[in-house]
């Protein structure tokens, strides 16, 4: 009879929890990402703007002055998304562990209960190859036994015969 674990659902069940996990992980790295590169467009626009001021004309300096403060604080608002975003990413790196961690107990259970499975059928076939051994034995015996009777008794008839 091959081997059937007890819990299989149950780990079945956990290993689709910890790849819907990942792929909760992958979305919020994908996220982080996102919101770095916005944060380096976001800078790059500053410095382009920075040049532009220095090649603008001197009537021109207020406007780049309020354009600048409303990218500097679109950079804290990026930044302050792009945390939360990390944030929200160690947490759900955290759940992945726990998934993995709830997945590698159910497969270390699995395979102690696989061994000893294999170890019982082991000693199962000895027991039973035993048995067959026992009787193999006990019928040569009586074989040997009855040979003997045999013999003996040729001898017999051949000692009363001469």
């Amino acid at each position: 009879m091959p081997f059937r674990y007890r819990l299989q659902k149950v780990l079945d069940f956990r290993i689709n929890q910890k790849e819907e996990q990942s792929m909760r992980v992958q979305k919020a790295q994908k996220a982080v990402y996102q919101a770095e590169q916005d944060i380096k467009k976001n800078d790059q626009d500053i410095v382009d703007t920075k040049n532009g001021m220095r090649q603008a004309d001197p009537m021109m300096y207020e406007a780049y002055d309020k354009f600048l403060e409303h990218l500097w604080q679109k950079a804290e608002e990026l930044e302050a998304k792009r945390q939360e975003l990390q944030r929200q990413l160690d947490i759900e790196v955290e759940k992945l562990v726990k998934c993995e961690q709830a997945v590698k107990v159910l497969e270390k259970h699995k395979e102690k209960n696989k061994e000893l499975y294999i170890a019982e059928e082991k000693a199962a076939e000895l027991k039973q190859f035993s048995e067959l051994g026992v009787t193999r034995f006990f019928k040569q015996l009586q074989e040997r036994n009855a040979e003997d009777e045999i013999n003996l008794l040729k001898e017999i008839e051949k000692i009363e015969g001469i």
